[in-house]
Parts: structure tokens; C-alpha cells; sequence
């Protein structure tokens, strides 16, 4: 992605991503991530993946931020984590290019509020397809590490990856 493209992420991709030792997917697919500081205060809440994320954080390619709890924060907090909501607000306000998240309902809200959605399984599929990972055997890795993936979408991405 061109530097000028913003990206956005909740805290699920990220850990997610780091359960699985993929973090590097990420360096290889965004120039930038930007994450709320609600969204840093989640992570870094247990010990799951913080050293390779701190990492990230050090070498510039997640950027931390604060959220204004504005309006629109207040509104969707009512319905989604506190880390779900930031996102999404520094999302829309700053018409990011792309917003990283896996929950049904915060995607949901983020399509509601029109941005762009992609989560831990298109950031994979995406890295299969460049050629970077096997992608079967990462999704292997998330159902291991608990994320769940139902046997249709599994079977769906496989069918999707090019190798």
C-alpha cells in the first residue's frame, strides 16, 4: 500500500497475528498502522506478542494515538468494546483507507459508517497470495491459538489462496 494510504487496526488482528508469529505480514502489506491508544492498552494487557508488537511500535510501523471521545464514540460504545469503538471513530475521522478488524458486529458498524474491512483472514489470505506464507497451515495456527473460523469460511479461503 502507498505510504498516503491510512490503515487503522483494533486489537484482534494485531494479536492474533502475533499469536501466530505473523507480525511480519504486516510490515510486508502496510507501510503504517495506526491503532487508538485504547486499542494499545488492550494489547499490551497481557503478555501474548508484546514484545514483537512493542517492536513494531519502536520501528515506526504502528503508530499509536489518542481518540477524542466525541459523539460518535459515545454512540458506538453502546455497542461495541472500548478498543472496537476507538478504531473505528480515528477510522472515520480520519477517512482511513482501511480498517483492520474481525468482529461481526464492530465490522458491521464499520460498513455502517463506510470504511473498508479487511480482518486476520484476508491480511493471511493476502500474504498467501503475495507468496509470502502457506495459508492452510495458518489457519491451522489461528484455530490452535482459539480464534474461531467456521469450516465454510476455512474452506472458502483455501479455495480463494492462489497456491
Amino acid at each position: 500500500m502507498p505510504a498516503s494510504e491510512i490503515v487503522v487496526s483494533d486489537t484482534s488482528p494485531l494479536l492474533n497475528l502475533a499469536l501466530i508469529d505473523q507480525l511480519d505480514l504486516l510490515r510486508s502489506q502496510f507501510e503504517q498502522l495506526t491503532i487508538p491508544t485504547q486499542v494499545w492498552s488492550e494489547l499490551t494487557d497481557g503478555d501474548a506478542g508484546i514484545d514483537a508488537l512493542s517492536e513494531l511500535r519502536d520501528e515506526g510501523v504502528l503508530t499509536v494515538v489518542e481518540v477524542e471521545q466525541s459523539d460518535l464514540f459515545v454512540e458506538i460504545r453502546h455497542q461495541l468494546d472500548l478498543g472496537e469503538t476507538a478504531a473505528i471513530c480515528y477510522a472515520v475521522e480520519q477517512d482511513a483507507d482501511l480498517l483492520l478488524i474481525d468482529e461481526q458486529e464492530g465490522r458491521r458498524v464499520a460498513r455502517r459508517h463506510d470504511l473498508d474491512v479487511t480482518g486476520v483472514i484476508g491480511i493471511l489470505l493476502r500474504g498467501a497470495n503475495d507468496g509470502d506464507i502457506a495459508i492452510q497451515a495458518e489457519l491451522d495456527a489461528l484455530r490452535e491459538a482459539g480464534f474461531w473460523i467456521s469450516d465454510d469460511l476455512y474452506s472458502k479461503v483455501l479455495s480463494e489462496a492462489e497456491n
